[in-house]
């Protein structure tokens, strides 16, 4: 394919695509389910129901406090929905603890789930509802370990159902008009990314140290449900629950789950990228129970139309790491840009601040340049019209949001396992050249939480 057509038909990929499954009657409801209601996950369910069409028949969440306020149309956030119509739709729900039994219980009168969960549970809950043949939008990271993606985009593929990816920021004016920018050749073809993220993680724990005796569980939360497939640990106040589970290696995948996501997310819609080649950590790394607090990756990636060789390589810091100096900033961002995104080109490049638009530089080469007219998206609410219209959302599971997942956790896996390059066969879904890694890409599920191809 040459790169004329390939950016003509990525561009109307982003219009339209195949239709995937018969579209539902326009005068029903479409009813959704949602597990894990706080947070993230709280936000989710919000935010679908934005869409006049949607009305929530079941809430599940392991803590009771969170689940009440959720039922009254608050975040645990104590964010209140203001929308009455909106409330309306959602003051009938059901509410479970157990998602299991949730799903088994409202069956056939659910359309699709959103999952906003613990990183740990994603996978398992995520098959579990692709299992049953419903539509699915699951939080970011889509999974805990590389297994479970593999696994997640074969069961995605297989219902034949409409899944989306967390990443709200995939659909924001400030990301698609970074895509439009990039394909519209402005830079030529790029030859390089480079990602920084400094900002504090706000999810980490206030306790880091275990110890052997538990502390008492609180009478809202249901512990052994939060824990679910993950090995048991005794609960510790101020170390897990409710959002500083991402910094444990046995529930998050880290800086990497939370921001990683984000910004891969961003490169792979700009460029085209499938799985990387290889990967390294180019730091010490993380040990031990709780991720490090900075990280510094290389990834390389075979080459698209859009990448000025065979391969393109990508670059990650966080936690303080200098900016690269090849890093050119527009005049116009005056204050400190902590985190973002810079595409190297071969006449120019684009810096992009994280959740801000993005900028021709340098400068005095771009001035007066035309930017392209983006259109505008909404993630939750086009995902609700793509399940009813069977059509494929913006960021679907097999073809889009499973290999960006399986490039971040290549990544974390680098962070556990620095040093040598870790080259990766993706046809095959093995490491090639250091075997003994292959063992960390999948887990075994804890007794009674086993799900057949997962763990």
């Amino acid at each position: 394919m040459n790169r004329r057509r390939f950016l003509q038909q990525s561009l109307a990929s982003t219009i339209s695509a195949p239709a995937i499954l018969g579209a539902r009657s326009p005068n029903s409801m479409f009813q959704v389910a949602s597990i894990g209601v706080g947070g993230m996950g709280g936000n989710t369910m919000m935010s679908v129901l934005q869409h006049p069409k949607v009305r929530i028949v079941g809430m599940c969440d392991v803590d009771s406090r969170t689940l009440e306020l959720a039922t009254r149309g608050m975040s645990s956030r104590r964010k209140e929905l203001q929308d009455p119509a909106a409330k309306e739709r959602l003051g009938d729900a059901a509410t479970f603890r157990d998602y299991r039994e949730m799903l088994s219980k409202l069956g056939g009168s659910v359309d699709a789930v959103t999952i906003g969960t613990p990183d740990h549970m994603h996978a398992a809950q995520a098959v579990a509802a692709l299992r049953m043949k419903k539509h699915v939008y699951l939080q970011k990271p889509l999974t805990h370990h590389l297994h479970e993606a593999r696994i997640l985009g074969a069961e995605a593929a297989k219902a034949g159902v409409t899944t989306q990816m967390g990443t709200q920021g995939h659909s924001s004016i400030e990301t698609l008009l970074a895509v439009d920018l990039i394909r519209s050749g402005a830079i030529g073809r790029v030859k390089e990314v480079i990602c920084w993220e400094n900002k504090k993680a706000n999810w980490w724990p206030k306790v880091t140290q275990r110890k052997a005796e538990a502390d008492p569980v609180p009478a809202n939360l249901d512990w052994n449900l939060w824990l679910g497939v993950a090995d048991e640990v005794p609960y510790l106040e101020g170390a897990y629950h409710p959002s500083m589970w991402r910094s444990w290696a046995d529930f998050g995948v880290g800086m990497m789950g939370d921001m990683g996501c984000h910004y891969f997310d961003v490169v792979f819609a700009c460029l085209g990228l499938k799985a990387p080649k290889r990967v390294r950590c180019l730091d010490e790394g993380s040990k031990g129970d709780l991720y490090a607090m900075r990280r510094h990756l290389e990834l390389e990636f075979p080459g698209t139309p859009l990448t000025a060789g065979d391969t393109v390589k990508m670059t990650w810091t966080d936690g303080g790491y200098a900016h690269d100096s090849r890093v050119i900033k527009p005049a116009a961002l005056t204050k400190e840009t902590p985190s973002g995104i810079y595409f190297i080109g071969e006449n120019g490049g684009v810096f992009k601040p994280h959740s801000q638009r993005p900028w021709l530089v340098p400068d005095e080469k771009f001035k007066g340049a035309a930017y392209p007219k983006t259109r505008v998206a909404n993630h939750y609410t086009d995902w609700v019209d793509a399940c009813m219209n069977g059509t494929k959302a913006a960021t679907d599971l097999p073809t889009y949001g499973c290999p960006v997942t399986e490039a971040v956790l290549l990544g974390v896996l680098s962070e556990r396992n620095p040093g040598d390059w870790i080259e990766w066969d993706a046809a095959a879904g093995r490491i090639t050249n250091r075997p003994g890694l292959n063992a960390a890409l999948a887990r075994r599920y804890r007794d009674g939480w086993s799900v057949e191809g997962l763990g």
